[in-house]
């Protein structure tokens, strides 16, 4: 009796402490259980607004949705066999749900064949620029910097979705675990094995998605690189090309600064200097013009081809431009027009006498002075007309000062009465013009004695020439001397006083104007008469 209630005793002590073990083995259960939901729900709070998650769900609503039109196009098809009225109105119905769903597919057909649609694909390579002068490597440099961006941007996406994977990896570990501890709630097993299943498809799509990323970021970047290389080496190439142009343009500078330096050496004549600094100074740009064309053009016969079908209609829109530089380059070269030159240009009844201020491509500057013509003619004087170059193939232009002549001939011209002393008259205007033109006369004999040398003179003699010719009204005497080209009218206004002088002061020389005789009671009379006030038929 007494073994028989220690038995009982130990029996009972058993089952107590196993009791308390079973106590404490669900006590633990149940901790664990909590922990691996906490878990769960950490990273699901860390992927619930990720980019990719958006797009995977985009991607599994595109495969239901495909589903239920392959389901919908199968009934549809079966009542379209009917032909009752009522399943007539099935079939079409069911045929407005195939278009519903068809166009629900176009919105989202960029997954169709991606978990994650069009994102699976980097941005496209477009095609690269070649670098063929120096504007182009701005567009290379911002070309290789978009590659760059697009290769960084590719490689963060690679990087969210191996980081996804992982969490979704995570996800379905603690859902494993979650599943072999918590058995006796079948509710909870059964949301927990559909959630596995949804995991393990998640891990499989992203493994595949991470797999393909990864495979093309290493092509992608390969490409990029091959890419970026080339447009580096291109660009160097050109940098250096660039470096040599201006090396030459350079010395071609160079000479055309020693070539002025000469040119005031030696020559000291101021419109020749002026002149030979324009031809230098045209020279150097015509020079660095053709070494930057014949360095970026690859073929030069697509220039001269390209010239050939052009020059055409550029020749009939820039006709005026194209007569002036030519028109500059035959007043250069031939020296007929220099800066600083007298001239009268005519065109379309309109005259321009002054002095040249500038000699461009396409334009003479001339500035009018008081001249004869502005005395007579225009009545004004003082502006700057600009000559198309090209007026010097189609209309007159007169250069008083042509190959350093300074004069010019002038005329004074004065009438005296049929029985005045004509003879003397021609004496007094010539003593007059010898005295008074003498500076200039000596100046022109010895320019006219250098211009022998180059063109024939048949007669040089710039001794003032008096000439006596018979006129309606009287004996006009004609005196032609050499004056200054630029200030006629001083010498011509000192003549004219000195000879009216002269004549007024001989008392056999009468000056001549318009008369009329009238017979009065046999006695002649002589009367001053205004021509310009009086009827038709008193003259005689």
């Amino acid at each position: 009796m007494r073994y028989l209630l220690i038995i009982f005793l130990l029996i009972i002590n058993i089952y107590a402490n196993e009791t308390n073990n079973s106590s404490s083995s669900v006590d633990n259960t149940k901790a664990q259980i909590e922990v691996l939901k906490n878990k769960i729900q950490a990273i699901n709070d860390e992927i619930k607004d990720n980019i990719w998650i958006k797009r995977y769900e985009n991607y599994l609503t595109y495969r239901k949705i495909e589903k239920e039109l392959t389901k919908i196009k199968k009934d549809a098809k079966k009542y379209s066999r009917y032909r009752s009225s009522k399943y007539k109105e099935i079939s079409y119905q069911l045929n407005n749900k195939v278009k519903i769903k068809e166009n629900e597919l176009e919105l989202i057909s960029e997954y169709k064949d991606s978990p994650i649609g069009s994102q699976i694909k980097p941005q496209p390579i477009d095609k690269a620029p070649k670098v063929t002068n120096p504007f182009v490597i701005i567009e290379a440099y911002t070309y290789i910097k978009k590659l760059n961006e697009n290769k960084l941007l590719y490689k963060e996406a690679k990087d969210q979705l191996i980081s996804l994977l992982g969490n979704i990896s995570q996800l379905l570990d603690l859902h494993n675990q979650l599943d072999k501890l918590d058995k006796n709630d079948l509710t909870n097993r059964l949301k927990v094995n559909l959630r596995l299943k949804q995991l393990k498809q998640e891990v499989k799509d992203f493994t595949m998605v991470v797999e393909i990323v990864s495979t093309t970021y290493d092509v992608y970047t390969k490409r990029i690189d091959q890419v970026v290389q080339e447009l580096n080496s291109q660009i160097k190439e050109e940098i250096q090309q660039i470096f040599k142009t201006a090396i030459i343009i350079a010395i071609l500078f160079g000479l055309s600064i020693l070539a002025r330096m000469l040119v005031k050496k030696y020559i000291d004549d101021d419109d020749k200097h002026y002149t030979t600094n324009k031809l230098i100074t045209f020279a150097f740009i015509l020079l660095s013009i053709f070494v930057i064309l014949f360095t970026y053009i690859d073929n030069a016969s697509y220039l001269v081809t390209f010239l050939g079908f052009a020059s055409a209609g550029i020749a009939i829109a820039l006709k005026d431009w194209f007569m002036s530089i030519f028109g500059w380059v035959a007043i250069m070269t031939s020296g007929s027009i220099r800066v600083g030159d007298r001239v009268k240009v005519i065109r379309n009844g309109i005259q321009v006498v002054g002095d040249v201020l500038d000699i461009t491509l396409l334009k003479i500057s001339v500035r009018e002075d008081v001249t004869l013509t502005s005395y007579t003619v225009n009545k004004r004087t003082g502006r700057v007309f600009f000559i198309p170059n090209n007026y010097i193939f189609t209309d007159m232009i007169a250069n008083y000062t042509f190959d350093t002549m300074r004069t010019v001939w002038d005329v004074v011209e004065i009438q005296i009465t049929y029985d005045s002393n004509h003879k003397r008259a021609v004496e007094l205007a010539k003593s007059i013009a010898i005295s008074n033109a003498k500076p200039y006369t000596d100046l022109a004999r010895k320019r006219l004695q250098k211009m022998r040398k180059k063109y024939v003179l048949r007669n040089s003699n710039p001794e003032p020439r008096i000439f006596a010719f018979i006129e309606p009204y009287g004996i006009n005497i004609s005196t032609w001397f050499h004056t200054n080209a630029h200030s006629t009218l001083g010498l011509r206004h000192t003549m004219s006083m000195d000879i009216l002088d002269a004549f007024k002061s001989a008392d056999d020389i009468q000056i001549a104007y318009p008369t009329q005789t009238l017979e009065l009671q046999n006695k002649t009379e002589a009367k001053v008469l205004d021509i310009n006030n009086q009827p038709p038929g008193l003259f005689d």
